[in-house]
């Protein structure tokens, strides 16, 4: 059994409905899974302000956040954040920044790693922002497993390099996004059970 953690970051709902939906599928793969959401740490003053974003933090109180043994004890590790700037939000960049002692000991390389995004807009900064998250895989020594184009899906969100949401709209999950979510978790299994012998040669 491959063991899937998926953790993310969400303000207004979209990643969270992104990473609810690739935790279905890998478990629907036969995958053990983890979906674990980033802890929010901006000031109450912030998100209380917004009324979609207040709504989330209320919603997601109590569930399971995610610690560096998430990763630790993952085969495949599946990351998500909404683009801020081009890049991560402040909330996951500071949860990449704990992972330092389990790095240094070497206990995240050697694992499959891919990311999914979200944005407002179509070029608002979904592939620098799937592409910062790579730049840290590249650190911890992950195997970065890219959808690319390997499957017709692909050509529908047009990205290689993760998955991306284009919320402006609708933040609604439609069938295109599913099957891009579907494909990219799928993939990810699919490649570490070949890495590790259990899939089917590559």
């Amino acid at each position: 059994m491959t063991n899937v953690a998926i953790v993310y970051y969400s303000s207004y709902g979209s990643t969270h409905a992104m990473a609810q939906r690739l935790a279905e599928t890998a478990a629907k793969q036969g995958a053990e899974v983890r979906l674990r959401h980033v802890r929010e740490t901006a000031p109450t003053e912030a998100y209380e302000s917004q009324d979609a974003w207040k709504a989330h933090v209320q919603e997601m109180a109590g569930e399971p956040v995610a610690t560096p043994e998430d990763l630790e004890w993952a085969d495949v590790v599946v990351m998500g954040s909404p683009t801020r700037y081009g890049h991560v939000t402040s909330q996951m960049q500071g949860f990449l920044d704990t992972l330092g002692p389990l790095w240094a000991e070497g206990k995240l390389a050697d694992k499959v790693y891919t990311a999914f995004t979200a944005s407002q807009t179509r070029h608002g900064g979904q592939e620098t922002t799937l592409q910062a998250f790579h730049t840290t895989f590249a650190h911890l020594g992950g195997i970065i497993v890219p959808p690319g184009y390997t499957d017709p899906v692909k050509f529908t969100d047009g990205n290689p390099y993760g998955v991306g949401k284009v919320t402006g709209a609708s933040a609604e999950l439609d069938d295109d996004d599913y099957a891009v979510l579907d494909h990219l978790v799928t993939r990810a299994i699919t490649i570490s059970e070949r890495l590790t012998g259990g899939g089917a040669a590559a």
